[in-house]
C-alpha cells in the first residue's frame, strides 16, 4: 500500500497514516465481527467480508486517488482487515471442537501468513515487470471473490448454531 501510494504520488508520510488509519478501523470492524459472528452464520460473513474486500481492493487502483477516495478506503478496508478472524474461528471451534480448534487456527494462520508472502513478492514482481501495482491489486481482488464464494460451501459442523444465535425469549 505505501509503495502503491508513492507510486501514484502520494508522501510515505501520508501513506503511513491511511495505514494507521486502517489499523484504527480495524479495532472496530474486528469486534463488530465478533459481535456479529455470535449472531449470524459465519459463512455468510466470511462471504460479506471477502467479497467487500475483493471489490475494494479491485476499485483503489482506478479510483481519483485522492484525499477523500484514499480515507474512504482506509476505512472501508480497515473495518474489514481482520473481521474474518471471529467468523473463521467460530467455524474451527465447530468443524474441530474446543480441544483441536486452536491448532487448525493455528496452521490457517500459518497458511494465511505464507500465502501474504507469496502474494508480496508476487505483487513486487509484477511492479518491477510491469511498473504499476494495478494487477496485483486487480488480482488480489479476484482471489477475494473466489474466498467469498468458497466461504458459502464450508461445512458447518455438529456444534453449529442456528441461523440467528440470539433468540426473543419464549413466553412460559
Amino acid at each position: 500500500m505505501i509503495s502503491f501510494c508513492g507510486d501514484m504520488g502520494l508522501p510515505m508520510v501520508a501513506a503511513a497514516g491511511l495505514l494507521s488509519l486502517m489499523g484504527v478501523f480495524d479495532l472496530i470492524g474486528t469486534t463488530a465481527s465478533g459481535w456479529l459472528t455470535d449472531r449470524f452464520d459465519p459463512r455468510k460473513l466470511l462471504f460479506a467480508y471477502y467479497g467487500l474486500r475483493g471489490l475494494s481492493l479491485i476499485a483503489l487502483p482506478f479510483s481519483a486517488f485522492d484525499p477523500v477516495s484514499l480515507s474512504v478506503f482506509a476505512v472501508f478496508y480497515g473495518l474489514d482487515w481482520i473481521a474474518t478472524v471471529p467468523p473463521t474461528l467460530r467455524l474451527a471451534n465447530e468443524n474441530f471442537g474446543e480441544r483441536d480448534a486452536p491448532v487448525v487456527f493455528g496452521w490457517v494462520l500459518v497458511g494465511h501468513q505464507a500465502g501474504g508472502a507469496v502474494a508480496a513478492f508476487g505483487a513486487g514482481f509484477l511492479r518491477d515487470l510491469q511498473g504499476s501495482y494495478v494487477d496485483a491489486f486487480v488480482i488480489a481482488g479476484g482471489f477475494g471473490l473466489v474466498a467469498a464464494a468458497a466461504a458459502l460451501f464450508i461445512r458447518r459442523g455438529p456444534g453449529s448454531a442456528p441461523e440467528a444465535l440470539i433468540e426473543a425469549p419464549q413466553p412460559a
